[in-house]
C-alpha cells in the first residue's frame, strides 16, 4: 500500500471505531446509533437545521430513514416537534428535558477516541485537524459531503496570503480557531 491508501485505510478503521462505540451505547439505551446521532445533534444546533430534510442531508440517509428515527424519539419523549406556522406538514424538533438527560448519558460514546487523541502532541494536534478540515471541505466540494458548516466555505471568511480571516469575529484564525460545524455558518454560495 502506498501511504495515500493507508491513510484511507486509517481513516476508514475510524469510522468502524466510532460505528462500535455508537453501536455499545444504542445497545445500553435501547435505541439506535442514527436515534443518538439525531438526540446529538437536535441538542447542539438550531432548530432551522433540526427538521427533517436537512437531517437527511446531515446523515446522509433518506427522509422516511430520518422520519422512521423522530417517530420513535418522539414517542419515547426525547423529542418534540413544533410545526411550522407557514406550513403545518414542516416542524422543527426540539430536545425535551427527558432527552437532554439522555444526551448526557449517551455523549460518552466517543471518550476511548478523545483519550487517544489526547496523547498526541500539540503539534500532531494541529496537523490532525488542519488536515481533516481540509479533506472536509475537499469532499463537500467534490458533492460527496452534502452539508458542511465549516469556515471555508462560510461568506465570512476569506484567505489571503494563506491567512484566515473571519470577518464576523473580525479576527484572523489560527489552524486551531476553524470551524467544521458553525453555528454562525453563511453560505458562500
Amino acid at each position: 500500500m502506498n501511504l495515500n491508501d493507508k491513510i484511507v485505510y486509517g481513516i476508514e478503521r475510524l469510522s468502524d471505531a466510532f460505528k462500535t462505540l455508537l453501536w455499545e451505547e444504542a445497545k445500553t439505551y435501547g435505541i439506535s446509533p442514527i436515534q443518538i446521532q439525531i438526540l446529538l445533534f437536535v441538542s447542539e444546533h438550531r432548530s432551522e437545521l433540526c427538521q427533517v430534510s436537512h437531517l437527511a442531508k446531515e446523515f446522509n440517509v433518506t427522509k422516511p430513514t430520518i422520519s422512521d428515527a423522530v417517530r420513535v424519539l418522539n414517542n419515547k419523549g426525547y423529542l418534540r416537534k413544533e410545526h411550522s406556522s407557514a406550513d403545518n406538514r414542516s416542524y422543527s424538533l426540539f430536545i425535551t428535558p427527558q432527552g437532554k438527560t439522555l444526551v448526557d448519558k449517551v455523549s460518552g460514546y466517543k471518550n476511548p477516541v478523545l483519550k487517544a487523541i489526547k496523547e498526541l502532541d500539540h503539534i500532531q494536534h494541529e496537523q490532525l485537524y488542519a488536515s481533516l478540515a481540509n479533506i472536509i471541505y475537499n469532499l463537500n466540494q467534490k458533492g460527496i459531503l452534502e452539508v458542511q458548516r465549516t469556515c471555508f466555505a462560510c461568506r465570512f471568511h476569506e484567505k489571503t496570503s494563506g491567512t484566515s480571516y473571519c470577518n464576523l469575529l473580525q479576527k484572523k484564525l489560527k489552524t486551531i480557531d476553524i470551524r467544521l460545524d458553525c453555528n454562525e455558518f453563511e453560505s458562500k454560495t
